[in-house]
């Protein structure tokens, strides 16, 4: 790990302080073979997350799709030598991506507005870098930029993005600011973008882009430390018409559809430049509220401590033991539970609505950045424990959606007060229905409501079909099968929450529609399959493969296990105890061909443990549930090897995308002891530790121990479970349980029961 004792070192330079939690967090750790992960700077569940991106892939050329651009889902690639620039906003761990606003890059001498290559950085702005002197940590993230002698650091509040660059002495500054820059960028996706100099310290402006986001509005007040001595501008789309008087130096209006500006400072005599850079969805008065009310009066290193200070309020949650190696992947781990969902309304609650009003935030943070088809799983269990209030809050963004909703549904995939549809499924629900039973604060009434409202939207997917078939015929859409095993588990936690509520007829009509899954079971294959309208299966049908199968990002074998909600039922569909626990021992003892991922993204040799694919979340609880045989000591076998094969502190260290948290989340559960395996009951299906002794601090002020006592890859099996001294006889522990505190000992062995 001499990437993290460098990033620890220089962190501990530039600023001494008491970092229990943070000194273990590495912003580097990524995914395996495609560093889906930005390394820069933010803070718990902030609205800007400043980061260095490294290249510039635009997702399309002339609609023609650029391959190489999925590398770029973060921005940022470790492999690279080179820096484009520092850009504002960035999803975690995203298997499709967007973003990348506001990028600024300080530079010297002649100011050049195109970025160059990676071969010929010199040709444009960017630079040249090593990753020896580059480092990251929870809040900062610094490197020298070698073709200009500067050393550029960056850290943030929730709204503003703060940098300050070094130039060398005697050296004439000047930062670029690209406008047209963006994360899976296209000619084009720039729509409009605006700039005015207010004072000779005051750039205010917005850009307006077309992509993953079809209509996302970033405003900026940009605060510099030093005067502007002269600055300018060039818009690199063609202008066939310009209307009035425009100048492009030293005009205090700019505007285009490929603005890059550029701005120059006196550095020869005063070399350190700071740029506080404040970020809005609902216009520049905003985001200079945000500017002021989060930065005015604070210096960078202020800035920096209370960064740090806010994540080790919000990484105290949880205390462990374990090696350095184990203390690095656990709190990095937990690190990524809280960068998304992320904050999205000004500091006096003014926010960008979905149907693009300007609406009020009462009581409640406004969030977006909902991945839902990936964190209704773990991530947002996860915060429902141990961040409640934030999972509430959360929640309440999610009802206004469905309030601000053409479609009347609640959000799908959102981001930037936009759906942008993407997956399947409608797992909004589940969130909903996993708070309502563990008894968070949620109207109830209201998001009953808005689940059954998106539940019975008949366009959506195949849902008009399912509803009447009781499954999603193939000849409607290509993710058929998936989408029945989907939506019948989202149906289910509808009825959980109605039950919940006492609303006995919707209860009692959606865990009916809760076992619609059993109608894409092929009892002769004891698999699920996809079936045509006419009720037949679909023949030439490949178990193993992954594409064009009937299901989205994942095979049948995977796939057939998705039935959470009724496990005792899947059991029987496949033909009884013995036929499942084979299943499942096939699905990890034998290895997958490639053929059968070779076309999909994000699945590569790396992300495999046999054929069970971690990297892809409709697998996430498949391990756990040997727990419903007489086999659980299997659960606690493979977790373990999960856990040694896809979760290193390296900088390629994850088996797959984190997805804004959830194969994260899916780690800080699974090294705890227990998982949510069907959220939307109040039980965590108990598995075994990874770690000897950790600390809970739960929100309601009670803590609860959980130790594992020389647990080891050779002590990996559990021999009991004991609460409080009680010895648990059942293969879970229910919420409450866990709220109530205490202690939870596992009583490990090298030997299974």
């Amino acid at each position: 790990m001499k990437l993290f004792t460098i990033a620890v070192s220089l962190l501990a330079a530039v600023l001494p302080l008491q970092a229990q939690h943070t000194q273990y967090v590495n912003p580097f750790i990524g995914t395996a073979g495609m560093g889906h992960t930005f390394p820069g700077a933010c803070v718990p569940f902030g609205g800007v997350q400043l980061s260095p991106d490294t290249e510039m892939i635009p997702h399309n050329i002339q609609g023609k799709y650029q391959p190489r651009t999925y590398e770029y889902c973060a921005g940022y690639q470790y492999t690279d030598s080179t820096i484009v620039g520092f850009s504002h906003t960035h999803f975690s761990g995203t298997g499709h991506s967007d973003l990348g606003d506001i990028l600024l890059m300080p530079g010297t001498g002649e100011v050049q507005i195109n970025s160059g290559t990676a071969e010929h950085p010199e040709e444009g702005y960017r630079s040249r870098i090593d990753h020896s002197k580059e480092t990251a940590s929870a809040g900062y993230y610094s490197v020298e930029l070698q073709d200009y002698g500067i050393l550029a650091e960056l850290t943030a509040t929730k709204r503003v993005g703060v940098h300050r660059y070094t130039y060398p002495k005697g050296a004439d500054g000047h930062v670029v600011m690209d406008l047209d820059h963006g994360i899976y960028n296209y000619d084009g996706k720039t729509l409009w973008a605006e700039v005015r100099v207010e004072s000779p310290t005051l750039v205010t402006g917005y850009r307006i882009t077309n992509g993953w986001a079809r209509t996302n509005y970033t405003y900026f007040a940009i605060e510099f430390s030093q005067p502007i001595l002269e600055y300018g501008y060039k818009d690199k789309a063609p202008v066939y018409y310009r209307g009035g008087y425009s100048g492009y130096k030293n005009f205090p209006e700019m505007a285009g559809r490929k603005v890059v500006a550029w701005f120059k400072f006196n550095t020869a005599e005063a070399p350190q430049l700071t740029v506080k850079v404040g970020i809005s969805a609902t216009g520049t008065s905003g985001a200079l509220k945000n500017l002021r009310a989060e930065t005015e009066g604070k210096s960078f290193d202020q800035i920096h401590s209370e960064a740090v200070a806010a994540w080790e309020k919000e990484l105290d949650c949880i205390e462990i033991e374990g090696t350095d190696a184990e203390k690095t992947m656990f709190y990095t781990s937990l690190y990524h539970t809280m960068i998304n969902p992320s904050v999205y309304m000004d500091v006096d609650g003014l926010y960008r609505g979905l149907d693009h009003e300007l609406h009020k935030a009462e009581g409640f943070t406004n969030y977006t950045v909902f991945s839902l088809w990936d964190t209704y799983r773990a991530e947002h269990p996860f915060l429902a424990l141990m961040k409640p209030k934030q999972a509430e809050d959360m929640i309440e963004s999610m009802l206004k959606h469905y309030e601000q909703s053409a479609h009347h549904m609640l959000p799908i995939w959102s981001h930037m007060a936009n759906e942008n549809w993407c997956m399947t499924g409608y797992h909004s629900v589940s969130v909903l229905a996993d708070a309502i039973v563990k008894g968070l604060s949620v109207d109830g009434e209201k998001a009953l409501e808005a689940m059954v409202a998106t539940s019975t939207t008949p366009w959506y997917d195949g849902l008009g079909e399912y509803m009447k078939l009781g499954y999603v015929p193939l000849e409607k859409t290509s993710t058929a099968a998936s989408n029945t095993l989907e939506f019948a588990y989202d149906d289910w936690s509808i009825g959980a929450a109605a039950q919940a509520l006492g609303n006995k007829a919707v209860a009692q009509e959606y865990f009916k529609r809760g076992s619609y899954y059993k109608n894409t079971f092929d009892t002769a294959l004891g698999l699920a399959r996809p079936r045509y309208a006419d009720g037949s299966f679909k023949q030439d049908f490949d178990v193993k493969q992954t594409v064009g199968m009937g299901f989205i990002e994942g095979n049948s074998l995977n796939f057939s296990f998705h039935v959470p909600q009724d496990v005792p039922g899947l059991i029987d569909l496949m033909g009884g105890e013995k036929k499942f626990i084979a299943n499942l021992d096939d699905l990890f003892g034998s290895n997958l061909p490639e053929y059968c991922y070779a076309d999909n993204e994000d699945i590569t040799a790396d992300c495999l443990l046999g054929g069970y694919v971690h990297g892809n979340e409709p697998s996430h609880h498949i391990p756990y549930l040997y727990a419903w045989t007489k086999q659980a000591w299997k659960t606690q076998y493979w977790l373990r090897e999960i856990m040694n094969r896809f979760y290193k502190p390296e900088i390629r260290g994850l088996g797959g995308n984190d997805d804004c948290g959830q194969m994260s989340a899916w780690y800080i559960f699974s090294a705890l002891g227990f998982y949510p395996v069907c959220p939307g009951t109040d039980q965590y299906v108990l598995g075994a530790p990874y770690i000897p002794y950790a600390k809970l601090n739960l929100p309601n002020g009670k803590t609860l121990e959980i130790k594992a006592t020389g647990v080891s890859d050779k002590n990996r099996f559990v021999k009991a479970v004991k609460l409080n001294g009680q010895t648990i006889k059942n293969q879970f522990l229910t919420h409450k349980q866990l709220l109530q505190g205490g202690s939870l000992e596992f009583v490990m062995s090298s030997r299974h029961k």
